[in-house]
């Protein structure tokens, strides 16, 4: 493996829908999106990957099989 060689994704996501939900935070500034999962109890925040453009969406929503996610700004 070299040095600037692209790392695999995990296959899938998993969650606990109970306890987190997916969520896209979106800067209002930048327009930087950012796609991890909020904790329903505490509110905390889990980052998971960046999001570049509409392909890298539907890959998240894919490996956690969902079809909606929460925007926040």
């Amino acid at each position: 493996m070299g040095l600037f060689s692209k790392k695999k994704k995990a296959e899938s996501l998993s969650f606990d829908p109970e306890k987190e939900y997916p969520v896209l935070r979106c800067s209002i500034c930048n327009g930087e999106q950012v796609a991890g999962f909020r904790d329903r109890a505490t509110g905390h925040f889990t980052e998971v990957t960046l999001i570049r453009n509409e392909q890298e969406l539907e890959e998240f929503k894919q490996r956690c099989n969902i079809t909606e996610i929460v925007k926040e700004y």
